[in-house]
């Protein structure tokens, strides 16, 4: 069981071999890239932020729950923080098991609890040469089509005060 934080680009195989065993029927590897398009509009690329100790906690704590509930020790997950170009992982799971639907499950567990609970945030690079933050964790409505006008608004709210703390240097 492992899981981590990198600025470094993930070596999705590595992962794999790393959960391997002999005592394992399947083994299943998940990888979020990076895509060039997000509801209409090109993407050029994607920055990631996050608060480290913070995420690394939370990501620590998905995987070990996800190890409790499928009765494994063979799961990593792994994501990626700073600029990703289309393409690119963004988030890796390795996940193993004795039997293939629980290394699915385990698999599918851990990227929708990640995309619910992992306190980082993204900032889409568009080709017009805009950027803009955009929702990552369902619970605060972000992300849904179906999200109230008042919780984008709150997220907008800290997305101003994100930025003022911690600006990201324009890379152009």
């Amino acid at each position: 069981m492992r899981s981590g934080i990198t600025t470094a680009p993930i070596d999705s195989a590595a992962l794999l071999r790393e959960v391997a065993a002999p005592h394992n029927g399947a083994t299943v590897l998940f990888e979020g890239v990076v895509r060039e398009q997000n509801e209409g509009r090109s993407v050029n690329g994607i920055e990631y932020a996050a608060y480290r100790p913070m995420a690394e906690r939370e990501l620590t704590r998905i995987v070990q729950e996800c190890c409790a509930q499928f009765d494994t020790a063979d799961l990593i997950a792994v994501h990626r923080i700073g600029r990703l170009d289309i393409g690119e992982a963004s988030v890796v799971i390795a996940a193993a098991h004795p039997h293939r639907a629980q290394a699915y499950e385990a698999s599918r567990y851990m990227i929708e609890q990640i995309k619910l609970r992992l306190p980082i945030w993204k900032r889409e690079e568009y080709a017009d040469g805009t950027r803009e933050w955009v929702g990552q964790g369902r619970e605060s409505g972000i992300g849904n089509r179906e999200s109230a006008p008042a919780a984008r608004s709150a997220y907008a709210s800290r997305n101003e005060e994100y930025d003022s703390l911690f600006p990201i240097p324009d890379s152009r």
